[in-house]
């Protein structure tokens, strides 16, 4: 999938299943749980987490120093993308696996945690990732697009700051939308090695996967999940 097909499935699966899912402590009768999922969502926290989980559901793709998402802040996230690069063994080896998924979830609630300015490292990526996934930025221009979004970045972090937004809920969006990708990427011609180490890809049968960048993702899916992701934010925000 493209870049803004993740951002916006990632957001779209936030507003549909999280106010549910952070009810589970209480509904299990475990509240411990709720240091995982994060207390009741306000609406700038659900706002946030829309906008983080837009971005993790691009990191799996830091795993390809070619893509235009490796540009965001320029040569700190080329570099970045290099080394994921390396170490994951290529474009959609290991970065595109639950093992993945479940490392960045938990590992990010670590940080949190332990470490605040880890967490607002991981914040102010997140939110640069989705702002350039969408298309924030000139086309053509990549360090004039770069300055652009750190700006803009810098704004939506200070403005959520402002507005009292605390991120206990960051490892979960996290993990939510690496998982996002991996089943979005799985829709795919190529599928993901979603077992990985394990061999052997998972995608739809009879090449029937979406074509990346095609008529379907551009002209369909893309406008779909805009509207999706437009209209669970205008149910969530809406006065009970």
């Amino acid at each position: 999938m493209m870049g803004h097909s993740h951002a916006l499935s990632g957001a779209a699966v936030w507003l549909a299943v999280t106010p549910a899912l952070m009810a589970l402590p209480g509904i299990l009768a475990h509240p411990e749980l709720a240091t995982v999922t994060g207390t009741v969502l306000t609406p700038p926290e659900l706002v946030a987490g829309a906008v983080i989980c837009a971005g993790a559901a691009m990191l799996p793709d830091l795993d390809h120093p070619s893509a235009t998402i490796a540009q965001t802040f320029g040569p700190a996230t080329w570099l970045l993308s290099k080394g994921v690069n390396f170490v994951s063994g290529g474009h959609r080896h290991a970065t595109h696996s639950l093992l993945f998924a479940v490392f960045a979830g938990v590992g990010t609630h670590l940080l949190v945690q332990r470490y605040p300015i880890g967490r607002d490292i991981m914040v102010v990526l997140m939110i640069g990732l989705a702002l350039r996934a969408v298309g924030i930025g000139v086309p053509g221009h990549t360090i004039t697009s770069a300055l652009v979004n750190m700006a803009l970045t810098a704004g939506l972090f200070v403005t959520f700051h402002m507005m009292g937004v605390t991120y206990s809920w960051l490892g979960f969006a996290i993990g939510v939308g690496c998982l996002v990708h991996v089943i979005g990427d799985c829709l795919t011609e190529r599928g993901c090695p979603v077992l990985w180490p394990i061999k052997g890809r998972w995608l739809l049968p009879f090449d029937i996967g979406i074509k990346t960048g095609k008529t379907f993702e551009k002209q369909i899916l893309g406008p779909v999940l805009s509207v999706a992701v437009l209209v669970l934010l205008c149910l969530r925000l809406m006065p009970a």
